[in-house]
């Protein structure tokens, strides 16, 4: 028999068992029976008070708070569940009658962790269903399971197991934006005052104050079931990678599928409509996907190397620059062009040329020193046009990073298998294709135009002819404005799938999947 004694020592309710009983034996997730017993009162059962039996609300907030200073959990979510119990937050799942069938509700979901890849311990799955046992049959003792402390305990574990569990399935395990943004650090930082690279731009949802309060109101509003129903991923690839899991058998791949799940958990806030163009490009397969309407465009691509790796965001083509001036970044000036200051033997051959940034004046690259150049109050670039480091054409989107899709001099990276190559900008193999696909219904002497100033082959007989005139102008276009806007994702799976559907395995080219394993292993079977 339970019953609450106040925090003065005298009876504050006497509760007998059958109360507790009931509920497990006959409350269903979206039933509420009615109570047979509703007109027995307190003092038929006075007489069966036993001290093991008795409930006090300081014993059990005691322990609570023991759980709270032993627990180091380190998620958002744990920290969230210290800080209310420290804070003297009200009882959740236990009351005057034990604990209802909201605890079960819990268990069903928490009970099915290892198919996503974690192991039920992370969950308190076992101490759960245990100590849920010991209420239910009143298996108390003096010791380590006295009433009050089974209470403390189940207390405890069903706020942080649910909140662990439905923080996790609605944004990830593990947070991108700091584990990425705390990984390379800049040229100019020191040991003790490190500046990172911003390496994932990408606007994700994160948990806040009024999501948790939110999920503490479920639990009160007996809505548990539909709460953690709808907090599950919605990506379709999430559940494909989960019957992956089911029959990967090797530890290498078992993570693989465990890494990408998790980013599949991620959802991006404001995320553009997939409903017609977009553009993907995934960094570990070097692959652009270009989706439109039935029709996939695919091709290789090049990106940022390991030391200077291409920035994970979401952004929108808006823009194509035909035969681009390339503005050298600094970090390229000072490492790699500085040294060849006064060289115009140098500066001829890559066709560069340096510029006074205050007054925009051209200057005499033989009076330019290195110190000039690093001190960055002079711009060098590169002329556009054939032999342009861009290429001939390039592909803006509006970033943080300066980075941009482009054409490259350098064809013959796109027949390597590794293609880590540039500083961040993402080379392209076919760029007169992508940018037909970025043209909203060109006309073919658009195209041809196009072509030209490219220096491909017109089409077209009137672009035959404009040719053979060598007097023409070759560079027909200069800027072609892409509307509307096509959104561009630069992302990073290492387990996704090719223009036919198909999932493919790549390499963690940038150790992505290390880092993300790392901090999701204590949740880990």
């Amino acid at each position: 028999m339970l019953y609450f004694e106040d925090r003065e020592g005298g009876e504050k309710g006497f509760y007998p068992l059958i109360f507790i009983c009931s509920l497990f034996l006959f409350a269903g997730c979206n039933s509420k029976p009615s109570n047979p017993n509703a007109n027995i009162t307190m003092e038929a059962f006075s007489d069966l008070k036993t001290p093991e039996y008795v409930l006090n609300v300081d014993k059990i907030r005691g322990s609570i708070v023991s759980l709270c200073n032993s627990d180091v959990g380190r998620t958002v979510s744990d920290r969230h569940v210290r800080n209310y119990y420290f804070g003297n937050g009200k009882f959740l799942w236990i009351d005057r009658y034990g604990v209802d069938s909201r605890a079960d509700s819990l268990l069903a979901y928490i009970k099915t962790v290892e198919s996503i890849g974690f192991a039920s311990s992370a969950f308190y799955v076992d101490d759960i269903a245990r100590d849920l046992e010991r209420v239910r049959t009143l298996d108390f003792d003096d010791n380590t399971n006295t009433a009050n402390m089974v209470l403390a305990r189940l207390e405890y574990h069903l706020t942080k197991a649910f909140l662990r569990y439905a923080t996790g399935q609605r944004f990830g395990f593990v947070n991108p934006r700091y584990l990425l943004n705390r990984l390379d650090t800049l040229e100019n930082s020191s040991r003790e005052a490190p500046v990172f690279r911003c390496l994932f731009d990408i606007n994700i949802e994160r948990p806040d104050a009024a999501f948790f309060a939110g999920a503490l109101r479920k639990i009160a509003n007996d809505s548990v079931g539909d709460f953690l129903k709808q907090v599950q991923p919605v990506d379709t690839m999430y559940y494909r990678l989960k019957g992956e899991l089911k029959s990967a058998v090797q530890a290498d791949y078992r993570m693989k599928v465990v890494c990408n799940m998790e980013r599949f958990r991620w959802r991006e806030s404001g995320k553009p409509a997939l409903d017609g163009k977009y553009i993907v490009v995934n960094v570990p397969a070097f692959h652009l996907y270009a989706f439109g309407g039935d029709s996939v465009l695919e091709m290789r691509v090049g990106c940022g190397a390991r030391k200077t790796k291409t920035p994970l965001l979401t952004s929108a083509i808006e823009r194509m620059e035909v035969n681009p001036i390339w503005s050298i970044p600094m970090s390229i000036v000072r490492k790699e062009v500085s040294p060849h200051a006064g060289d115009t033997g140098y500066f001829s051959r890559n066709r560069y040329y340096i510029v006074e940034r205050e007054s925009g004046e051209r200057m005499s690259v033989a009076g330019v020193t290195a110190a000039m150049l690093k001190s960055g109050e002079y711009r060098v670039a590169q002329e556009g046009g054939e032999g342009n480091s861009l290429g001939r054409i390039v592909f803006r989107f509006a970033n943080n990073f300066s980075v941009f899709l482009h054409d490259t001099s350098s064809k013959g990276v796109f027949a390597r298998s590794y293609r880590g190559v540039s500083h961040g900008c993402v080379r392209v193999q076919r760029p007169f294709d992508l940018a037909v696909f970025l043209l909203e219904e060109p006309d073919e002497w658009l195209l041809d135009r196009l072509r030209i100033s490219m220096d491909i082959k017109p089409e077209t007989p009137r672009g035959l002819e404009y040719i053979e005139d060598e007097s023409h102008n070759r560079h027909l276009v200069n800027v072609l404005q892409v509307r509307p806007e096509v959104p561009l994702f630069i992302t990073y799976y290492t387990i996704y799938p090719d223009a036919d559907g198909r999932l493919n395995t790549y390499p963690d080219v940038y150790g992505y999947d290390e880092i993300i394993y790392q901090n999701i292993k204590p949740f880990l079977k």
